[in-house]
């Protein structure tokens, strides 16, 4: 729980201070202004603000879990992405309007008095309501992604309490805060949990299949225990956990690197010019600050006595029709009731469709009271002390219909499965090594429903994984030849037959794409990039196909090319050499399934990896040749658990294939017929191969998800 505090704290104390601040900049100028009276409207403002954002609250607490199975997910992943877009806006705004929140609010005031009460409770509730809007909606994503509520609700009371406090003495002028240097430390340390919450709530997006690359794992750290104290500390504060996809570790940085730049940029130009300013105007500023506190109070009167008058005025040639209480408590209560009408509409599907379901380290998954087929939404809570993997499966069979592979003590996890009539039982793995099933539930009805996914196990994964090595040693030695005939052309100084044998030396590689996990370092060594390099294509210590390919395509002579074939021929050999003894992961296969086309999407349909020769398209054809390997090698255990998919691969592969071949790229073995050729597509052909890459990797994102490793299960 006390991992979530300190990032609630933060937004709660940050939240309640700019809102408290406008409240008492209100309170101290009405009553500078000798227009007390008109503190009751301001106060007004603020209960219906504050009864505004309640009710929000509880609109997102009690509707989200009645949408459909996915919909939780995409639910929240949409209102993370729009949490971080208004903590994004907050703290751009106060950087940018601390040092003169207090001048402009009693402009307001000023402008406010002239034109009633009213006007005053809606500046209030205006300002402080969007901080109530932009808190609930930042807690509840915090909430979501802790699992539980306690430690975001415990870290914001706290935060907003302290916010009162700091607002009282700012008022009292007991107090004297430097607002610039306050909302530039927070901001920055806000800055970096929101980009924690992107990326959970790309997380979600995923989840809820509104996003593709779920299974497209860049970190999965599996030697962390995501229940320690450390992990789940890290979870709590900054939303990054031991397995996070692409797309949310892309997102996290997209996100941090620009916003933290952009910050730190205004922050510095607003230095200089706080700094600027008082050596010009030293001389002069108590004088004016003097004679503009005085205007100020002296409009303020004028205005306020005008104001009086007017409503003095209106209200003898009118009367009153309605008691101002009345008013007042209608505007308060008219979000509560709203709220209310729409849990009501939206609540009772979430109460019966789901189930609370409790694990610990001695009993697994009690609380299935009334077992029926359809859509069930379970809510599993640990109240043990370890982290446990949990699964719904078939006693028999052992197909999984439902897993939440990390439930940390404490927390909560939602299930979403559909179900037919027939035995089910929950079977709870703790990292402690207790294994647990639940009582037999037996679910009554009919009806079609997905079936269980069969578990894979490491046994199951040996033959595939000896048939993939099997297919690597058989193809290292023609690699080795072809790098040879590389390296002897470039000795020669021929670089016109180097051009000519560099393609097929550099896709005898590109098909061996499962592999690059098992090869270590010699993968970067061979293959890597100028891309990430500090001094880019200019790197001395860059090597392999591409720094050749760069090279042979852009002037450079045999002299300098030369070496760089030594290299590449002795780090193949010791590649060659190394292989017998290194170990491939079992999980490798299914997830470079996917992973080799989703590069080649990211580096060669876009240009990146393409140095001068133009063969991104036959490199592209030869990463397709090469997906084929792996999936021969698990093709029985996909045509197991979902032969449909296995067909809708195929086709897709063949789909893709044919486009490249129509394009010249399917027999661009030696040289291709376009100078280049990406910019040779035209737009329907760069249309037609981009979506059909595309539906193929959405088929192929299922393989890593759908043999992942489920031991316990």
């Amino acid at each position: 729980m006390w991992n979530t505090v300190f990032p609630s704290f933060l937004i709660g104390l940050r939240e309640g201070l700019e809102g408290g601040l406008v409240v008492s900049i209100l309170i101290a100028t009405l009553v500078r202004a000798d227009a007390r009276e008109r503190v009751g409207a301001v106060w007004t403002g603020v209960a219906a603000a504050v009864a505004l954002s309640l009710s929000f609250a509880a609109v997102l607490t009690f509707t989200a879990a009645s949408l459909p199975a996915g919909g939780q997910d995409a639910f929240g992943g949409v209102l993370s992405l729009l949490a971080v877009c208004f903590v994004t806006t907050m703290v751009f705004w106060m950087r940018r309007n601390a040092r003169a929140l207090s001048g402009d609010l009693k402009a307001r005031v000023t402008e406010a008095l002239a034109r009633g009460g009213n006007v005053l409770a809606l500046t209030a509730f205006l300002a402080v309501g969007r901080e109530g809007l932009e808190t609930s909606l930042f807690l509840w994503t915090t909430a979501k992604s802790a699992g539980q509520a306690r430690g975001p609700a415990l870290g914001a009371g706290l935060g907003v309490l302290v916010a009162v406090v700091l607002c009282w003495g700012l008022y009292r002028r007991v107090l004297k805060i430097n607002l610039t240097k306050f909302f530039t430390y927070t901001g920055a340390v806000l800055i970096v949990i929101a980009a924690g919450v992107f990326a959970y709530g790309l997380g979600d997006l995923q989840e809820g299949n509104i996003v593709p690359g779920y299974a497209a794992h860049a970190v999965n750290l599996h030697g962390i225990d995501a229940g320690s104290w450390y992990a789940t500390l890290v979870a709590g504060t900054l939303n990054l956990t031991p397995v996070m996809t692409w797309l949310q570790v892309s997102g996290y940085l997209l996100y941090l690197v620009p916003t933290m730049a952009l910050f730190v940029i205004g922050v510095r130009r607003a230095a200089a010019g706080a700094a600027a300013g008082p050596a010009a105007g030293a001389a002069t500023e108590g004088g004016r600050a003097g004679r503009q506190a005085a205007e100020e109070a002296a409009v303020a009167a004028r205005l306020a006595r005008k104001a009086e008058a007017a409503s003095a005025a209106a209200e003898q040639a009118q009367g009153r029709r309605v008691p101002r209480w009345a008013v007042y408590t209608s505007i308060v209560a008219v979000p509560a009731v709203v709220a209310a009408g729409a849990i009501s509409a939206l609540g009772p599907a979430s109460d019966a469709a789901s189930t609370a379901i409790a694990i610990t380290e001695k009993a697994c998954g009690t609380g299935w009271s009334s077992p029926s087929a359809g859509s069930q939404t379970f809510v599993v809570k640990n109240d043990g002390a370890n982290t446990a993997e949990v699964y719904l499966i078939n006693p028999t069979s052992n197909a999984v219909y439902g897993e939440d592979p990390d439930v940390t003590p404490g927390s909560t996890e939602t299930m979403n499965v559909d179900l037919a009539g027939g035995a089910y039982v929950f079977r709870c793995s703790f990292v402690d090594g207790t294994v647990l099933n639940s009582t037999t539930y037996h679910v009554s009805g009919s009806g079609s429903a997905p079936a269980g996914v069969a578990p894979v196990t490491e046994q199951d994964m040996e033959n595939p994984v000896y048939d993939y090595r099997g297919y690597v040693q058989q193809n290292l030695p023609a690699l080795l030849t072809a790098a040879e005939k590389l390296d002897a052309d470039l000795k020669a100084g021929d670089l016109a037959q180097a051009r000519t044998d560099w393609l097929p030396a550099h896709l005898d590689y590109e098909r061996l794409g499962a592999a690059y996990g098992t090869f270590e370092d010699f993968d970067g060594e061979i293959n890597g990039s100028a891309s990430g390099l500090p001094d880019g294509t200019a790197t001395k210590d860059w090597t392999g196909f591409f720094r050749i390919e760069y090279g042979l395509w852009h002037g450079q002579s045999a002299a300098v090319l030369g070496p760089l074939g030594d290299t590449l021929v002795k780090d193949v050999k010791g590649l060659v050499k190394a292989f017998p003894g290194q170990a491939t992961d079992p999980n490798d296969l299914p997830l470079r399934s996917h992973e080799i086309l989703e590069n080649a999407l990211q580096f060669q349909l876009t240009g990146i990896e393409d140095y001068g020769s133009g063969t991104t398209l036959a490199t592209l054809y030869a990463n397709t040749q090469g997906t084929q390997q792996v999936l021969a090698t698990i093709r029985d255990l996909i045509q197991q658990r979902d032969p449909a998919l296995l067909g809708q691969i195929d086709t897709g592969i063949a789909t893709v294939q044919q486009d490249l071949t129509a394009l010249g790229a399917g027999a661009c073995t030696t040289s291709c017929p376009m100078p280049d050729a990406l910019s040779a597509l035209t737009t329907a052909q760069r249309q037609k191969l981009d979506a059909d890459l595309g539906q193929l990797l959405e088929s192929l994102s299922v393989v890593p998800d759908l043999l992942e490793e489920r031991t316990s299960a």
